[in-house]
């Protein structure tokens, strides 16, 4: 088995002006993260506006993807429903199509309804059931769902294709120390979220993999790749280097960061996010460019 590592970015979905799927400029922004040193891709995740695509936009979206793709780097597929069942058909879809792992978050709806402990094991052994591929499990605060380390390691070690974690709460590099220390062998993948914004205190952790967005994976490649070669004073200067737009992304920007660079750099002709998602304002758009202007990030001059 490949263990998967590394800088694997979110792809977002790409619209054009008036909402609709613009198949042309997904594939335009596949190769631009490619071309900028993603050693994978993730797709239909949060930051893809997985939320706002009916069930048929998911599959023309993971084909073309996936097509696209065809096999230049590893490609994980978000695959969260609230329902099981669904879940492991989009799962098995995902992995029919090509994907190499699926990722997913436990089952909620909306601010109040969870899942059980017993249901959330049982939903994931679903999954796995499924399917022959690894599965991710997102940890993040959206889902509103506790997931204790020794809950998580517990069903690395009894679930067979649970093996990679997206650590993205509150005290992630603790959390993410206690679940190697509990799993052992069963954590195949630690990994860091929520755009890199504790990137180091992961790395520092233990982390092996970095899920972030999809506007300058070329940076987030600095960082790791001085890390993974032993040098922690090129990682943090690179860090350090990258901060301003790393927290612009994650605190002014969001979901809507990746997309008004690519558009920028000439990569998408337009970065439309679905309505009722609030267009990014003027302001944290004029400062997002600035930004990455003076870091010459490779989406800003790509293909010319």
């Amino acid at each position: 088995m490949t263990i998967m590592r590394g800088v694997y970015p979110v792809v977002p979905t790409v619209f054009h002006d008036d909402g609709s799927l613009d198949p042309d400029g997904q594939r335009r922004a596949v190769d631009f993260m490619i071309d900028a040193g993603s050693q994978g891709l993730c797709i239909l995740a949060n930051f893809s506006e997985q939320f706002v695509l009916s069930e048929e936009e998911r599959e023309i979206s993971m084909g073309v993807v996936l097509a696209h793709v065809a096999g230049r780097v590893p490609t994980i597929v978000t695959t969260t429903h609230f329902s099981s069942r669904v879940c492991a058909e989009r799962s098995k879809r995902a992995q029919d199509a090509g994907a190499a792992m699926v990722m997913a978050m436990p089952p909620y709806h909306g601010a109040t309804i969870r899942a059980s402990e017993p249901g959330i094991f049982e939903f994931f052994q679903a999954v796995s059931d499924a399917i022959d591929i690894p599965i991710m499990i997102q940890d993040a605060p959206v889902a509103g769902t506790p997931l204790s380390a020794a809950f998580l390691a517990r069903m690395a070690r009894e679930i067979e294709h649970v093996g990679y974690f997206k650590i993205e709460t509150a005290q992630a590099a603790a959390k993410l120390r206690d679940l190697i220390a509990l799993g052992g062998d069963s954590i195949v993948g630690p990994w860091d979220g929520e755009e890199a914004i504790t990137l180091m205190a992961d790395l520092e952790a233990g982390a092996t993999g970095a899920m972030t967005g999809g506007g300058y994976p070329d940076g987030i490649r600095q960082i790791v790749d001085a890390w993974f070669a032993g040098d922690r004073d090129r990682a943090t200067a690179a860090y350090e280097r990258w901060l301003p737009l790393i927290n612009w992304e994650n605190r002014q920007c969001g979901l809507a960061a990746a997309k008004a660079l690519m558009q920028a750099g000439g990569v998408i002709r337009s970065d439309a996010l679905r309505h009722p998602i609030p267009p990014l304002r003027p302001e944290a758009r004029a400062g997002l460019i600035a930004i990455a202007r003076r870091l010459d990030a490779a989406v800003l001059r790509w293909g010319t």
